[in-house]
């Protein structure tokens, strides 16, 4: 288990005025359990410039919200958050409630492997499912992300299943890594963010 700062976690939470820690535990093959991004990750993500306020970010997996609200709030992107859990999503919009910037967010209740994209252009995942479902998710995914020059897939923490099977993937390539590898003092090779773009 890799170490966070609670820290820096309560602190962004309190500045967003949401809740968003703990965990949620599933009871699936498919699909895992609800664990946020940390802070610290989403801070070096919204610092990159991968992402600006003309963009329009997918959250697969969005939980409670985290990545949703920070990423709005840091680079004025619009945001819509989709989970399959109707706790997660109540939560979820609960915060919605108290966002300063209610506007650019907005959360679903949606399968993954059913929801087809619309005006998003970068896709935004931190390991909310299987690789099984990651292969439908790239077939609804593929088109609209073919279709849109910018687009990007952002993977946070993505296991060799996951690179493996991105790298066969025709319409994609590894563009660059962010690595997160800093923040948690220590050389687990999985602490960064994939970037993905068109070849």
């Amino acid at each position: 288990m890799r170490n966070t700062s609670a820290e820096t976690d309560r602190a962004w939470d309190r500045a967003l005025n949401i809740r968003t820690s703990g965990q949620e535990y599933v009871k699936s093959a498919k699909y895992m359990p609800y664990e946020p991004t940390p802070y610290q990750v989403l801070e070096h993500l919204a610092y990159s410039g991968l992402i600006s306020s003309s963009d329009h970010v997918l959250d697969y997996g969005c939980g409670k919200g985290r990545a949703a609200f920070f990423l709005a709030a840091r680079t004025g992107c619009r945001v819509t958050g989709i989970d399959r859990s109707e706790k997660l999503i109540s939560i979820a919009n609960e915060n919605l409630e108290a966002f300063a910037r209610p506007d650019l967010v907005r959360f679903l209740l949606a399968d993954a492997e059913k929801y087809s994209p619309e005006t998003e252009n970068v896709f935004y995942f931190f390991n909310p499912f299987s690789e099984a479902v990651l292969d439908v998710v790239l077939r609804r995914l593929m088109p609209r992300f073919m279709a849109c020059p910018h687009a990007r897939m952002l993977f946070y923490y993505p296991g060799e299943p996951f690179l493996a099977r991105l790298a066969r993937e025709p319409g994609l390539r590894l563009a660059w890594e962010i690595d997160c590898r800093d923040l948690f003092g220590g050389s687990d090779p999985r602490e960064k963010i994939a970037v993905y773009d068109h070849p």
